[in-house]
């Protein structure tokens, strides 16, 4: 009797096609998504104005230092690379930064940790120049050391800049094209570095520098001979470390040389073809030539005659 109709009198039940779960599901769908649409309000959910004026700026930036560095490249070919050392900031009073120094870049992986060490060992030896200009300013208020105070500040003034060039940038070049002349260069002027720094750690009277001796002779028992000597002895302590550290700086770049293969005879030879292709010096040369042939086929004019 189920597969009968329950009134065989009434009207015939009709299968509903829409009473399907599948099209009831689809039309469900439809019916959120026209809602969803009848909802939305593009009005509602703007972006912060700020926001977007500071993403507007940044852009603005970055395209600006992009345009920048384009038109440097287009004005300097040649020199890809623009000097960044020492790091000054832009228009510093018409200073320009006069080196390129990149450790990442320049020198080779198996050395950036030597050179960077021998960076961090002229740092010290700059900062220690500058507090020695402090010590011996405190001398010069207890006991009047002029002289020494002059020093000190002459000492700084010469010894900064020279080091850097004379020793650390050698050093640097040594270990970038793997240059035996300047890797003797390097040894012959910071064993001079190792003397000097010696020389500053004992303090010798009125020599400039807060060294043992200038700090032993500061503690005369008042305040300021106290305050004057630790002052003095910390940076006499500073020296010393330093003279330490020249020694194991010198140790371990020599260790390297020996075992570069490099020698006496490779300096000399790269010494003789960087002076030769020296402009200044071959237009040297080539007016001595010169000269040297004009004057030995110019007519020797002979002594007039007195009779």
């Amino acid at each position: 009797m189920s597969q009968f109709d329950d009134n065989p009198f009434g009207p015939p039940t009709v299968d509903n096609p829409f009473a399907d779960p599948s099209v009831t599901q689809v039309t469900q769908q439809s019916s959120s998504v026209q809602r969803g649409l009848e909802e939305f309000n593009p009005f509602a959910d703007q972006p912060n104005l700020h926001t977007t004026n500071r993403r507007q700026e940044e852009l603005e930036r970055k395209a600006a230092e992009l345009q920048r560095r384009e038109e440097e490249l287009r004005n300097a070919p040649y020199n890809v690379r623009r000097n960044n050392w020492p790091p000054l900031p832009e228009n510093c009073c018409g200073l320009e930064p006069c080196f390129y120094q990149d450790i990442n870049i320049e020198i080779p992986v198996d050395f950036q940790t030597v050179v960077r060490q021998l960076y961090y060992v002229w740092i010290f030896h700059t900062l220690l120049l500058f507090a020695n200009v402090i010590g011996t300013l405190a001398a010069l208020l207890h006991r009047g050391a002029f002289s020494m105070f002059g020093l000190s500040i002459i000492y700084t003034l010469l010894l900064t800049p020279f080091s850097f060039l004379c020793w650390y940038r050698p050093g640097y070049k040594a270990f970038r094209s793997d240059s035996s002349f300047n890797f003797m260069v390097f040894f012959f002027l910071f064993f001079f570095q190792f003397i000097i720094t010696t020389i500053q750690a004992m303090g010798f009277k009125d020599g400039g520098s807060c060294g043992i001796i200038i700090a032993l002779s500061s503690f005369d028992g008042t305040v300021g001979g106290i305050i004057t000597g630790i002052i003095s002895m910390m940076i006499a302590i500073g020296f010393v470390t330093a003279a330490f550290l020249d020694i194991i700086m010198l140790s371990k770049v020599h260790r390297i040389y020996r075992s570069s293969g490099a020698s006496m005879a490779k300096a000399q030879a790269e010494f003789t073809s960087e002076f030769l292709k020296n402009e200044h010096v071959r237009g040297a040369a080539t007016s001595a030539a010169t000269a040297a042939m004009q004057s030995q086929f110019q007519p020797q004019r002979s002594p007039p005659s007195r009779y």
